[in-house]
């Protein structure tokens, strides 16, 4: 009989799940909304969940009581040990599956590009965060918490700056600054002043703003504009800060490993952050590979599963091979078909 695995990525906007064999077949790759329990709660992320892999199982055509061997969920808010420890519980009651893996979504990316054994990923999407592994089994990690753990950057917080550096640009507080006649223009309005009334009385919708994030990186390339600059500089060095931190953990700063850069930010590769950072990550790590995956994180949780069933080289290559610009189906159609 096939050894078969589900596996999980689990964003807090977006859960993509994958179905297949230990052989690197993909059987259903399926996708739903958010699974985080920051977001939805403990019982919120199993029915997600539920749905998503019950939707899997009926794409890959898995007759009922098929047994699936390990289920790897990997998930945003799963930070704190105890968190894990939680969901690994919660999951594991649910028996999707013989065996139950639980972890933080970064390992997924994590293993997404690279399968070095040293290696450390930082994302850098709506928020940051960063984890490492070493050879020898020890991993490195952040709470990231956000604000109350010392987190800072990703698209809402240089947003969030930009719109306030716009505004003090404008207003004398803070020095001149192309992005003020930018985020004006992009919201439509004659000047920030209207943008941050327009913003307060409701009639520019709040979740609005973290769009300003792409106009920060337009601006400074187009113009050069220095207040922009300076804020992407500040991105970088938190970047280069969580590498060196976790690098440092590991023992891996002078050592061959690898820095896998994810999160739609870095993802990005914006030229005045990209090349930043690697040459930052080169100056503090000279024997660092740096790596930006252009495959989808659920590629990592389904390697890792693949690894856990002891699946050889040949696996891995049709594994990627099998999900490189695939789709997945929105499971809400399949459940309604």
């Amino acid at each position: 009989m096939r050894a078969l695995y589900l596996a999980v990525d689990g964003g807090n906007s977006k859960t993509d799940v994958v179905l297949g064999t230990a052989t690197g077949e993909v059987l259903a790759y399926v996708r739903g909304g958010t699974s985080s329990p920051h977001n939805i709660g403990l019982a919120g992320t199993v029915t997600v969940l539920d749905q998503l892999i019950q939707a899997a199982r009926a794409r890959a055509g898995l007759a009922p009581g098929t047994p699936v061997d390990v289920v790897a969920a990997y998930l945003a808010g799963a930070d704190l040990p105890a968190e894990v420890a939680e969901l690994q519980t919660a999951l594991t009651a649910r028996a999707w599956a013989l065996d139950t893996i639980v972890d933080n979504d970064c390992f997924a990316l994590l293993r997404s590009g690279t399968s070095m054994p040293d290696a450390v990923t930082v994302v850098c999407g709506a928020g940051t965060n960063c984890a490492g592994r070493a050879a020898d089994g020890r991993t490195a990690r952040f709470v990231a918490l956000g604000p109350i753990s010392g987190d800072w950057g990703g698209g809402h917080d240089l947003a969030e700056q930009t719109l306030r550096l716009a505004a003090r640009g404008e207003d004398g507080r803070g020095r001149p600054t192309a992005l003020s006649a930018a985020v004006a223009a992009h919201f439509e309005r004659p000047t920030v002043e209207a943008v941050s009334i327009a913003l307060h009385l409701g009639e520019i919708p709040r979740d609005e703003i973290p769009r300003l994030s792409h106009l920060l990186f337009e601006v400074a390339a187009a113009t050069g504009d220095e207040v922009a600059a300076e804020l992407i500089t500040r991105q970088a060095e938190e970047i280069l800060a969580q590498h060196r931190v976790a690098a440092t953990r590991l023992d891996l700063l002078d050592r061959p490993h690898t820095l896998v850069l994810g999160g739609s930010v870095l993802r990005a590769q914006h030229p005045q952050l990209h090349g930043r950072v690697v040459a930052g990550a080169l100056g503090q790590a000279p024997k660092v590979e740096i790596t930006v995956p252009d495959i989808p994180p659920v590629v990592g949780a389904a390697l890792l599963a693949v690894d856990a069933l002891g699946q050889s080289a040949e696996a891995e290559a049709r594994l990627r091979a099998a999900l490189d610009n695939a789709e997945p189906e929105r499971a809400d159609r399949l459940i309604a078909g």
